[in-house]
């Protein structure tokens, strides 16, 4: 099977809701028919496309996948006969062919937990789906299907797409949007009755400050934000985020903060008048002495 053949078969299961398991050979040694870059696709009934190697890993890989797929956590497998040093993070199995030779393998498993939801018509949110599929993300249509949703409408119905998001079961919901723009919109889903709890899920801006501007590149850095929260590797959202006040020290929920202040492009939150008036009257000695900390 080629690797557009493999994409293709990837992007049907996805369309289809189907789970699999996308595995890679990252490591190979001699002697073993595996190669470095080689790509397999398996099945939960243990039906494997493409290729990983001969017969000595097969069993091993399928093995290894099914329960990939099963428990939806990606994993490390080395199979390998040499006294290499244990690792926590790595699944260890024998070689079970007389030629030995070593075998590291990454496994992805792909199910509705690995789920995504575009809503928006814009270039960014055409270029995010893009990315989404070359990177094996499934994506469905609904919000209601998806643990994470990303809004991508930047201007084009952005409330009704927000609330549509925020009502679905969507553990997270990501926004391509300005910090200043994101606490309008909340404010807007608070007259709607939109939840203080669910207003938590809301993450906006999202994934890491790159200076973005073309809707590549914006839908890039959003795709690496999705990408976080799917592993588990995300901060916490800025709306339960907190700021460490430098005047007391006392932590801010950013969100309910009485003042901001900005200073040389950075800003300060403040839980007093009696904070920021102290701030005001020589901020960079506060910036100096207490760069902005968070928790």
């Amino acid at each position: 099977m080629t690797p557009e053949q493999l994409h293709d078969l990837a992007r049907d299961l996805n369309r289809r809701q189907e789970p699999y398991a996308l595995i890679t050979v990252v490591r190979a040694v001699a002697p073993t028919s595996a190669y470095l870059g080689a790509q397999a696709i398996v099945l939960p009934d243990g039906t494997l496309h493409g290729w990983i190697g001969g017969g000595c890993a097969k069993d091993v890989v399928i093995g290894a996948a099914r329960q990939a797929i099963i428990n939806g956590t990606p994993k490390l497998v080395r199979i390998s006969n040499d006294q290499l040093q244990a690792d926590s993070d790595v699944e260890q199995h024998s070689m079970s062919c007389a030629s030995n030779g070593t075998i590291e393998l990454f496994i992805q498993p792909y199910g509705p937990q690995s789920a995504i939801c575009v809503l928006g018509d814009t270039p960014a949110a055409d270029e995010a789906r893009f990315l989404a599929e070359r990177l094996r993300i499934r994506l469905v249509d609904s919000p209601d299907l998806a643990p994470i949703v990303l809004v991508a409408t930047q201007g084009q119905g952005d409330e009704d797409a927000l609330e549509r998001a925020l009502l679905s079961p969507a553990d997270h919901v990501l926004m391509i949007a300005s910090r200043k723009k994101a606490d309008r919109l909340r404010e807007i889903m608070r007259t709607r009755g939109v939840s203080a709890e669910r207003l938590n899920c809301l993450v906006a801006p999202v994934g890491p400050d790159a200076g973005a501007k073309t809707p590549q590149e914006i839908a890039m850095v959003a795709i690496v934000g999705v990408m976080a929260y799917q592993r588990g590797r995300a901060e916490l959202p800025a709306s339960v985020q907190k700021f460490i006040n430098p005047v007391c020290g006392m932590a801010i929920d950013i969100a309910t903060a009485k003042h901001v202040e900005t200073f040389n492009g950075v800003d300060y939150y403040f839980c007093c008048d009696g904070c920021l008036t102290t701030f005001r009257q020589d901020p960079a000695k506060y910036a100096l002495s207490a760069p902005p900390r968070w928790r």
